[in-house]
């Protein structure tokens, strides 16, 4: 039987591969187990995204627990990561869990664990679960009829779709953003936004927003290159002021200004602590990821703020927001949470927030760019995913661990900083870092510098010097 492991965040595998009925039985018992024994009475959430085969998964795990004696709720239909999230916390859940592969490609799935407090489960619990797994499950859950403890109250089904809603219309001026008449556009990415979404905001155009499990074959991550139809749908149009795009859970972001140009997270995380701290008046630390861009902390510094840096992976991020007064917590990957909201990744909240700041400003995403320039110097940001063998990867964290690479090309080296990954200084406006993927058989470069065009100099030397 497959060893299963949590990676980054959560379990995924590939569907009828290793992720089966069965491993998805032996990780909800080992759930079951845990809340057994860390809880007296427990309660679990359970949803699914628009991934293949959710609905039954998600049956599979709830069936499981049920038959293990736990409360359960569950949802109706498919819903986000951050909805589950915050019914995890809204209905005293001590875990939630949501199927969903998130951001990766159509064959695989996944099994993420969301605590009591509206957040990923921290990384000591989330292992002493995976310790908890069986090689076979031993429930017998398949006579598990959900009308009968339906009708003895354990297992309640619930719209939390509709109570994610109504959080948000208690949360943001809904009527500055309709009363700009921006034209904005929201692109779901066949993912688990696309019907939310419309319902706050029904003006808006819509990319994407019907359900197909098979994402046309493309990897639901919102990140430029998997964006050429909604770049292209801008351009045409020529009169979109920006648009939003969320991952297949709905927890990530991504943005477009109005020329069609992909606006990163380091710029977004940016933008958020300039409206919230400048506009709003709030005030807060700053807990970002190992591999977002040292300009965080120039802004930060210019507003008197802390910034905390985390490794990688925002169940690290989520820790410190619950335990400290966090304003903004944010990772490249296009997952950022906010202080006000659950202590979650919510691509739908934090485009709202850029959406209702362009409205009551009355400024472009560009000019509102321009102010946090005028702080941090303009920047431009890549990242490069390199598909390469084990063997090569290996070979090339090795070498990183050695301090074999003393520059790239004409790049030479001022320092390299090692929490989680290798980031490499050139000087104050220029940077690249290496790392491993912890969810994905890549290897990651990242590289930040004054334009584009350098930018991709740096990732191709860099590229050329550790593949040989």
């Amino acid at each position: 039987m497959d060893k299963i492991k949590f990676g980054t965040d959560g379990w995924r595998a590939i569907i009828a591969k290793e992720f089966t009925v069965e491993n998805v039985a032996r990780v909800s018992e080992a759930t079951g187990e845990w809340l057994l024994k860390n809880y007296d009475d427990p309660t679990v959430f359970v949803g699914h995204d628009c991934r293949f085969a959710g609905a039954l998964f998600m049956e599979t795990s709830v069936k499981v627990l049920l038959k293990m004696g736990l409360k359960v709720r569950m949802s109706e239909g498919f819903v986000s990561t951050p909805m589950v999230s915050l019914a995890a916390q809204r209905y005293n859940c001590q875990i939630g869990v949501v199927i969903t592969a998130s951001h990766n490609p159509p064959a695989y799935n996944g099994y993420k664990l969301k605590a009591d407090f509206g957040g990923p489960l921290a990384p000591q619990h989330v292992q002493e679960v995976e310790d908890l797994i069986k090689d076979i499950c031993g429930v017998a859950y398949q006579d598990v009829n959900f009308e009968n403890y339906t009708v003895n109250g354990t297992l309640r089904v619930d719209d939390i779709e509709t109570m994610y809603v109504e959080h948000v219309k208690n949360n943001f001026d809904l009527q500055a953003i309709q009363d700009s008449k921006m034209n904005l556009v929201y692109d779901a990415m066949y993912g688990a936004g696309q019907r939310v979404l419309p319902r706050i905001l029904p003006n808006v155009n819509l990319l994407h927003c019907d359900y197909n499990p098979s994402f046309m074959g493309q990897a639901p991550e919102p990140i430029g290159k998997n964006l050429q139809e909604l770049e292209q749908y801008i351009k045409t149009k020529e009169n979109v002021e920006c648009a939003l795009a969320t991952d297949g859970d709905a927890d990530r972001i991504g943005m477009f200004n109005g020329a069609g140009e992909f606006i990163d997270s380091h710029h977004l995380i940016l933008l958020l602590i300039h409206y919230l701290v400048k506009y709003k008046g709030q005030t807060g630390k700053i807990a970002i990821a190992f591999s977002v861009t040292p300009r965080v902390k120039k802004l930060c510094d210019h507003y008197g703020l802390e910034v905390i840096t985390t490794k990688i992976g925002f169940k690290e991020i989520a820790s410190i927001m619950v335990t400290d007064d966090v304003l903004v917590g944010g990772e490249e990957s296009g997952g950022i949470a906010v202080k006000g909201h659950i202590p979650e990744r919510d691509g739908i909240w934090m485009g709202l927030i850029i959406w209702e700041f362009m409205a009551k400003s009355g400024k472009s995403l560009d000019e509102l760019i321009d102010e946090v320039y005028e702080i941090v110097n303009p920047f431009k940001f890549e990242r490069s995913d390199l598909h390469i063998t084990e063997e090569l990867k290996q070979s090339i964290i090795s070498n990183c661990k050695a301090g074999v690479y003393k520059g790239f090309g004409d790049y030479s080296i001022k320092n390299v900083e090692t929490l989680d990954g290798f980031k490499y200084f050139i000087d104050d406006e220029r940077w690249l870092m290496i790392r491993p993927s912890g969810t994905e058989p890549v290897l990651r470069v990242y590289a930040e510098a004054p334009t584009l065009e350098e930018v991709r100099k740096i990732l191709k030397i860099t590229e050329e010097t550790i593949c040989g």
